[in-house]
C-alpha cells in the first residue's frame, strides 16, 4: 500500500513526540549520572516544551508565511541536531539547553501539521485525519516509553539519543520526498511581511483563546501524571523495565480518545459532550491514581487501571481540539497561527504542571496530595469547554 502524504505528516508528528518520551526512563539515569533533584528533574521532563510556551504563536506565523512543508522539514533537522549533541553531553547544563533546542525542532514540526492535514485530504475525511493526527503525542511517547529502557539498558541513553536522531533525520528527508509543497500548490498563499493583519485575526479572536486555554489544562495534568510514572514506580520499586512498559501502556490508552474523537465527530457527536466526558473523567481518575484510593479499592492494578481510564478518556480532547481548531481559525490563511497559540498554551501547561507537582510530592514526601492539581485543571477545563462550544464552536 502506497503510503499517503497525510500518513507521512502523522509519522513525523510520532517521530517527534518520541523525543519527548525518550527522557522518563531515562531520567532515574541522568539523575543518578547528573545529580539531579526532584525538583531539577520536573524541570528537565518539561523544558522541551519551554519553546512552545515561549514561540508557538510566532512560529505559527511563520509557518504560514514561510511554508508549512519547509517548516516541518526544518523542525525534524532541528531535532536531528540537538538529539545528536544530547548524546554528547556531560552536564545538566548542557542537557537543559538542548532540550530547549528540541523543543524548538518539536513546534516547528507540529504546528504546521493540521494546516498540511487540511490540504492534503478530502472534507468528508477532515474529523478522522484530524482525530488521527492527534495520536501524534500518545504514540511517541507510548513508543519511546516502551523502547526506551531495553535501549538504554542495552545500549546506553546516548546511543538511545543517536538513534533517535538518526530517525528524525530519516522523517525530514521522507517529508521533503513525499508531502507537496504547498508553496506550489496554486492557492493564495500568506506571505510572511503580512504577519501584523493574521496576528491581529487570530488574538481578537474568542475561539483560539478558548481552545488554548483548553489544551493547557488538559495537558498539563497528563505530562505531570504520565512523566513521573516511571519514577512513581521505582519509588515503588518496580524494576525499569516493567514501570517503562507500564507507563508506556497508560500512553498507549490516549490514543484510543484521540481517535475514538475523530470517529465520534465525523458520526455527529458534538464536541461539548466529547470534551466534558474527558474533563469529568480525568479529573475523577486522577484522584484514583494520585490519592492512592484505587489501590486501596483493589490494589496496584485497580491504580494502573485509573491511570489507563484517565489517559484514554482524556484522549477524547486533544483530539476534539484538533477539529474544533481549524473552524475557530478567523480564516484559511491564520489555521497554524491558531494551532501555534493553542501549542503555546499547550505548552505552558506542560512546562508548569510537571515542576509543582513534584513540588507538592517534595513538600509531603509522597505523591498522595497532588490529586487537586488535576482536578483543578479539568474543572478550568469544564468551565472554558462550555464556553467554547456555546460562543464559538462549530455545532
Amino acid at each position: 500500500m502506497k503510503l499517503q502524504p497525510a500518513h507521512v505528516v502523522i509519522l513525523a508528528g510520532v517521530t517527534a513526540a518520541m523525543h519527548v518520551g525518550k527522557l522518563p526512563t531515562a531520567l532515574p539515569v541522568l539523575r543518578a549520572a547528573l545529580g539531579l533533584d526532584l525538583l531539577e528533574s520536573g524541570f528537565l521532563l518539561s523544558l522541551v516544551q519551554f519553546a512552545g510556551m515561549a514561540l508557538g504563536l510566532a512560529v505559527g506565523l511563520l509557518a504560514d508565511g514561510f511554508g508549512l512543508r519547509r517548516t516541518m522539514v526544518s523542525g525534524l533537522a532541528i531535532l536531528a541536531l540537538a538529539s545528536a549533541l544530547g548524546a554528547g553531553a556531560h552536564s545538566a547544563a548542557v542537557m537543559l539547553v538542548l532540550r530547549g533546542l528540541e523543543g524548538l525542532g518539536l513546534l516547528l514540526t507540529v504546528l504546521p501539521a493540521p494546516s498540511l492535514i487540511r490540504s492534503l485530504v478530502p472534507v468528508r475525511q477532515l474529523s478522522r485525519s484530524l482525530g488521527l493526527w492527534g495520536i501524534y503525542m500518545p504514540t511517541g511517547t507510548a513508543l519511546a516509553l516502551a523502547l526506551g529502557p531495553w535501549a538504554v539498558g542495552a545500549l546506553g541513553w546516548r546511543a538511545w539519543w543517536l538513534a533517535l536522531a538518526a530517525l528524525a533525520a530519516a522523517l525530514a528527508f521522507g517529508v521533503w520526498l513525499v508531502v507537496p509543497d504547498d508553496r506550489r500548490a496554486g492557492k493564495a498563499a500568506p506571505t510572511i511581511s503580512n504577519w501584523p493583519q493574521r496576528l491581529h485575526q487570530t488574538l481578537s479572536n474568542g475561539g483560539p483563546w478558548l481552545a488554548a486555554g483548553c489544551f493547557a489544562v488538559y495537558s498539563g495534568q497528563w505530562l505531570a501524571v504520565v512523566g513521573f510514572l516511571p519514577t512513581i514506580y521505582a519509588d515503588a520499586g518496580i524494576a525499569a523495565g516493567r514501570a517503562g512498559l507500564l507507563t508506556a501502556l497508560v500512553a498507549g490508552c490516549n490514543m484510543l480518545g484521540n481517535m475514538a474523537s475523530g470517529q465520534m465527530l465525523h458520526r455527529g457527536l458534538r464536541a461539548q459532550t466529547l470534551m466534558f466526558t474527558g474533563f469529568a473523567t480525568m479529573g475523577v481518575s486522577s484522584v484514583l491514581v494520585y490519592a492512592g484510593l484505587g489501590a486501596w479499592l483493589g490494589g496496584p492494578l485497580a491504580q494502573l487501571l485509573c491511570a489507563c481510564i484517565f489517559s484514554a478518556v482524556g484522549g477524547l480532547i486533544p483530539g476534539t481540539l484538533f477539529a474544533v481548531a481549524v473552524r475557530v481559525a478567523p480564516s484559511l490563511t491564520t489555521v497554524s497561527t491558531t494551532v501555534g497559540w493553542m501549542q503555546q498554551w499547550s505548552s505552558l501547561g506542560q512546562l508548569g504542571g510537571p515542576p509543582l507537582v513534584a513540588w507538592l510530592a517534595a513538600q509531603r514526601g509522597d505523591w498522595h496530595s497532588t490529586w487537586w492539581f488535576t482536578v483543578t485543571c479539568s474543572l478550568l477545563g469544564l468551565g472554558m469547554a462550555w464556553v467554547l462550544c456555546r460562543r464559538v464552536a462549530p455545532g
